[in-house]
């Protein structure tokens, strides 16, 4: 049976010193080599589960800061191609301003061939023949101007007393009155935005289509809802004796060589737009794109929605442009018609208004994600900072404890010395 060792009580003293200095050692090398004063639950249970939540929200922050930063890419594809069809609906306005530039020869023209204004009448009148023409009467009794009146075309008053034009689709009637002069009508017609008169010095009559379509200039008058045209006051004016005149309008080779030019714009619009795409999400091809802001679900999540629109040359309006002098439906547009130029080019100026408009949509979204970013990277760093500020130990101090345990771990085994040494005195004797 083993007897337990004596020891006296300043070695006991000096030993359970020495074993107290022990752990603080032990503690103190753990806290130097793990940086943290708490590793675990049971150095304190409030702090070391308070930083593991804190940590934990951090992590999951974290996470979802790969996904806000692939929303910001997301947008910003689409707003570089938002950048890119704007180039492109500019170079079309150029190809439309060139075919503007390069106006189709010929432009329909129903020219008179009898002076309204003779020589005669402006011997007799001190004044230019276009001048007598200008303020002649139109309806009523034929009479030359004199130097007491200023002459009558004739024009039957029941028979002929309307002007109309036709150029394409559109129509346009004036209604002449009985004191009305042919200055009246001239400024009756170019008014109409369908063609425009004049009288030259030899007080001929012409009237020019301002587009490309065929015009049709003739007199007469509506009975029960239809208008009757009239030859015979149709040549008074124009010297023949048909109901109408037409001349139809040229084409211009520098317009057809744009056609292609433009279709090709055209095609790159669709092209770019379904290119700006981002990880498998593109916003102008109508996607819907989500970036959520926080760890939670259901109806405290933070989170940003972002609708996309399909961008297409149709969508804004932009039609094919088609080798032809007539007008074209919907939003065609012939390259020979002037009209159809003029339609093209207002319908690429409301397409880079449209195109502003989704690109400051698009711009104010980034601002928002982009600010959300900022600020969950900055409370990132909070929920860190906080976490370590309950568990990480202070290496300054813990430094300076273990020089202080260290010397004091040398003094106590030199004091456990000094404990034996009467011992060792008895152990002389001994010998």
């Amino acid at each position: 049976m083993s007897s337990a060792i004596t020891l006296s009580a300043a070695t006991r003293q000096n030993l359970l010193s020495l074993q107290d200095t022990a752990g603080l050692a032990a503690t103190n090398q753990g806290r130097l080599a793990t940086g943290k004063k708490v590793n675990s639950a049971l150095d304190n249970p409030v702090n070391f589960f308070t930083a593991q939540n804190l940590s934990n929200r951090s992590t999951a922050l974290s996470g979802l800061l790969d996904g806000i930063s692939n929303g910001i890419q997301t947008i910003q594809a689409a707003s570089k191609g938002i950048d890119t069809v704007t180039s492109l609906v500019k170079q079309l306005q150029s190809v439309v301003s060139q075919a503007q530039s390069n106006a189709a020869t010929n432009l329909p023209k129903v020219s008179g061939t009898v002076a309204l204004g003779t020589a005669g009448e402006a011997s007799t009148t001190g004044k230019s023949q276009r001048d007598v023409a200008m303020a002649k009467t139109v309806l009523g009794t034929a009479g030359p101007a004199t130097g007491s009146a200023s002459g009558n075309l004739g024009l039957s008053a029941s028979a002929a007393n309307q002007v109309q034009l036709k150029a394409g689709n559109a129509v346009y009637t004036y209604t002449v009155g009985a004191t009305d002069t042919l200055g009246d009508v001239v400024n009756a017609i170019n008014k109409s935005g369908i063609a425009n008169a004049s009288v030259d010095s030899n007080g001929l009559l012409s009237v020019t289509g301002s587009g490309s379509d065929a015009l049709t200039v003739s007199l007469g008058a509506t009975t029960a809802g239809t208008f009757a045209a009239s030859s015979t006051d149709t040549a008074l004016l124009f010297g023949t004796a048909t109901t109408s005149g037409v001349t139809g309008g040229g084409t211009s080779a520098q317009r057809s060589a744009l056609v292609d030019q433009f279709k090709n714009l055209r095609t790159q619009i669709n092209q770019a737009a379904q290119d700006a795409g981002f990880n498998g999400t593109n916003l102008l091809a109508g996607d819907k794109l989500t970036v959520v802001f926080n760890e939670k679900t259901g109806g405290g999540q933070s989170k940003l929605d972002v609708q996309g629109d399909a961008l297409t040359a149709s969508g804004l309006g932009i039609g094919s442009l088609v080798d032809s002098a007539a007008t074209q439906p919907g939003a065609d547009f012939g390259v020979q018609n002037n009209a159809d130029l003029t339609k093209a080019a207002n319908a690429l100026t409301n397409a880079l208004t449209s195109l502003n408009s989704l690109s400051s949509t698009l711009g104010s979204n980034l601002s928002v994600v982009q600010t959300r970013q900022d600020f969950t990277k900055n409370l990132v760093n909070v929920l860190e900072t906080g976490s370590a500020n309950l568990t990480n130990a202070d290496m300054n101090e813990e430094a300076a404890n273990s020089q202080a345990l260290s010397t004091r771990q040398s003094l106590g085994i030199s004091a456990l010395s000094l404990a034996n040494q009467a011992n060792q005195g008895i152990l002389q004797l001994l010998r």
